[in-house]
């Protein structure tokens, strides 16, 4: 009786154990099966078909994370239910734990997104034209006054402007105003902005400029050339569905120098200055700023006070740094404009250039005269007129007499008629009762001309 009183208590003791976590479903058959809600332990896991056979881990893949099983094809085709043998977490590691009590939050509702649309602005953005324009620059006057000369003021004006004028248009300009435009008034390259004036409106495909231009062609094979002039140019971009696109441009200026060129052999140790001419052998030329290249030996040369060399645009002067030393067997080139305009002269430049990956076709379109109606620097009488129609092509007929009636001034060279050796001479003279003339005299060759220096 004993022994069976024991028996008893033992089995009522084991009846009372928490029930395992091992758990068998059976579930329909579909090649992406679902297990549980929470993930499963690896440690005991096994898939059995309706025959009671274990399917072998090779026909399946499990996601024991996410509870997901994935069948193979085979076993799909093959089967209408399956029975699943797995083993749980323990509850307390699957268990949702809060810090504070759930009842007490409040769940997201359309009033409460009503509440949040109450904060958005109700300003609208208003456009300001101008607004966030940068401006830079600076306005000076001055006086200079010598013991040889008479007072004289001075005005500089520098002024820069970038910014927006709207969300697709830009303005950049670079405006300066000084006694004498053609100079840069600067020999480094770091002026090298305060040498124009201009104003350009530019957008992604397109730019408006006006003021000083630098006309440049250095893409295509024909007509290079680099100009700076005065005037208004534009160009636009197109772009095409097949991937190519067009660039046109025009412009069309005033021209505010000509082209010129001095060739000389360098002197041993001598920096400079050497002195620039213009074609006819003129001394006193006015230098474009910007316009001149220097070439030695044939290499181009850089300007700036730690490059090569500087240059004089007033006085038409070259000097050569001294980290630059020049010698006898320097050949040195200059090509340069100067301001030396007798007549109104336009130029117009444009074309039009498509690109694409296959192909790259291109047409420009170049002319330069000048106006023979509007002449600037000379004023030539009927009589010159005529010996100018007469002589055609042929420049050595273009000769005739440049003497013309002047007032007398300290300040210019003026001759008197007078007769040498029974011929009619001009003859240097600074009497003011005398009646003189403004004549011009013409480099034609070393003892070839009648002028006679005392």
């Amino acid at each position: 009786m004993l022994f069976l009183l024991f028996g008893f208590c033992f089995s009522a003791s084991f009846a009372q154990e928490l029930p395992s976590n091992y758990t068998s479903i059976k579930v329909a058959i579909n090649d992406t099966i679902l297990i549980d809600k929470v993930s499963i332990n690896p440690v005991r896991f096994k898939v059995i078909n309706n025959k009671g056979q274990i399917i072998s881990p090779r026909n399946y893949q499990i996601d024991f994370s996410k509870s997901r099983l994935i069948l193979d094809k085979s076993i799909v085709y093959t089967n209408d239910s399956l029975t699943i043998s797995y083993l749980k977490y323990p509850k307390f590691l699957t268990k949702d734990y809060f810090i504070v009590d759930t009842s007490a939050i409040v769940k997201s509702s359309s009033s409460i997104n009503k509440l949040y649309a109450l904060q958005e602005s109700t300003n609208k953005n208003q456009f300001k034209p101008f607004d966030g324009l940068n401006t830079l620059g600076s306005i000076s006057r001055g006086i200079t006054v010598g013991n040889n000369q008479n007072a004289v003021v001075n005005s500089n004006l520098n002024l820069q402007i970038t910014g927006k004028l709207n969300d697709k248009v830009s303005i950049r300009a670079s405006i300066q105003d000084a006694n004498i435009p053609s100079q840069s008034a600067g020999y480094s390259q770091s002026l090298d902005e305060f040498d124009q004036i201009f104003i350009e409106l530019y957008s992604d495909n397109w730019n408006i400029r006006a003021g000083d231009i630098d006309l440049i062609n250095n893409n295509s094979y024909f007509g290079n050339f680099t100009k700076k002039v005065q005037g208004i140019s534009a160009g636009g971009t197109i772009n095409h569905k097949s991937g190519g696109k067009t660039n046109t441009f025009a412009a069309g200026a005033l021209v505010r120098g000509v082209f010129s060129s001095s060739n000389f052999v360098g002197q041993e140790g001598n920096q400079g200055p050497y002195k620039l001419v213009g074609p006819n052998g003129e001394l006193y030329i006015l230098i474009v700023s910007g316009s001149e290249r220097v070439y030695v030996n044939g290499l181009l040369l850089k300007r700036g006070e730690g490059e090569d060399y500087m240059i004089d645009y007033n006085a038409g002067e070259l000097k050569f740094n001294a980290t630059y030393p020049v010698t006898a067997n320097m050949r040195i080139r200059v090509e340069y404009q100067y301001t030396d305009r007798n007549y109104t002269r336009f130029i117009g430049f444009g074309g039009a250039n498509y690109t694409s990956k296959k192909l790259d076709l291109g047409t420009y379109i170049y002319s330069e005269s000048d106006s023979k109606n509007q002449p600037l620097q000379q004023n030539l009488t009927s009589a010159q007129v005529d010996i100018l129609k007469n002589a055609g092509d042929n420049s050595s007929q273009m000769i005739a007499p440049s003497a013309i009636p002047d007032t007398y001034s300290e300040n210019k060279i003026l001759y008197k008629i007078d007769e040498v050796d029974g011929a009619e001479a001009y003859i240097f003279s600074n009497n003011p009762e005398d009646e003189l003339y403004n004549v011009r005299f013409t480099l034609i060759g070393e003892n070839l001309g009648d002028y006679v220096l005392e």
